[in-house]
């Protein structure tokens, strides 16, 4: 087994054994190994049970997924908590980018007919801004503002990252009184020209939390002191199909479709990039509700209308 490892990690290894019993829904040990051999993967060598056995505990350890023998009939092996799979979260994230990645990597003879996107953050800051989180130490960042065009040196304690829209993002508390007084402010890594970690240690807020300072917020930017309401959207028949798969947010509910539109309802908050999505919609979605936010749709189309509306035809 050793030579099998040889070239092949190991994550790539359970990766495999996740989607093939999450495709089976049940498989016997004998119906896996038979897969496995007729796989590139596996080098045309057996999984020794044993093997098997402990690479069930990593799976555990990594992505927190349960593979249990159901120890009767068959034996047959599944996946015990198996809607934690399409949940959100840092495992079930770890394990799809893996999938990806695994996918990726066995397709380099059509690597010329898969297009990605780049991520312009995150490669060279991401792991020293969790190697200090984990320490709770103070990094001292160089950020480069766009609206000032101007660098500005000054130390941050980190309380999160974020990944949004191909973007990593450091939520974190500045040491400057002006600031601090503010609240935790947030830094996109690709702006970031410097990150240093200090030795100087910090200590989170107990009453502070990373899910519940962005809940009901749509992406990036919260601490506005918007209140969380309940939002109405009406959207085409098309449009509500990608919607419905793709929800803008989790506490997403559809309350009524036809054959002309859906209208769906949502707890957020009413914030600049909520809005910049709505608008990306065009004419296939409608505020219903909140009037705020609909009037906040309405001004900047209007805007954009008078950019327009003296052209000739």
């Amino acid at each position: 087994m050793a030579n099998n490892d040889r070239g092949q990690g190991l994550i790539s290894k359970y990766v495999w054994v996740i989607e093939t019993i999450y495709r089976a829904k049940k498989i016997s040990f004998k119906e896996l190994n038979e897969k496995w051999l007729n796989a590139d993967i596996s080098r045309g060598v057996d999984i020794p049970k044993r093997t098997f056995d402990n690479w069930k505990y990593q799976i555990w350890d990594l992505f927190g997924i349960d593979i249990v023998n159901e120890n009767r009939g068959e034996y047959r092996y599944y996946i015990s908590n198996e809607e934690d799979i399409v949940k959100n979260g840092l495992r079930s994230w770890l394990y799809n980018t893996f999938c990806v990645s695994n996918a990726l990597a066995n397709s380099q003879s059509i690597k010329d007919r898969v297009l990605l996107e780049y991520v312009p953050s995150g490669q060279e800051h991401l792991q020293t801004i969790i190697d200090a989180m984990k320490e709770n130490r103070v990094l001292n960042i160089t950020h480069y503002s766009y609206w000032k065009d101007q660098e500005n040196n000054f130390d941050v304690q980190p309380y999160c990252v974020k990944l949004f829209r191909q973007r990593w993002y450091l939520i974190g508390l500045s040491t400057y009184t002006y600031f601090r007084e503010q609240g935790p402010r947030i830094y996109s890594l690709d702006r970031l020209r410097h990150v240093h970690v200090k030795e100087e240690t910090f200590v989170i807020p107990k009453n502070w939390n990373a899910k519940e300072y962005f809940a009901g917020c749509y992406g990036i930017i919260a601490g506005l002191n918007k209140d969380i309401e309940l939002i109405k959207l009406k959207v085409s028949a098309g449009q509500a199909n990608y919607i419905r798969d793709l929800p803008l947010h989790e506490s997403q509910e559809e309350i009524e479709r036809n054959d002309e539109y859906s209208i769906f309802t949502y707890q957020m908050r009413n914030t600049p990039d909520l809005v910049q999505e709505l608008l990306w919609n065009g004419g296939d979605v409608e505020v219903l509700e909140p009037a705020t936010l609909r009037k906040d749709v309405a001004n900047i189309v209007k805007r954009m209308w008078d950019k327009y509306k003296n052209d000739k035809k």
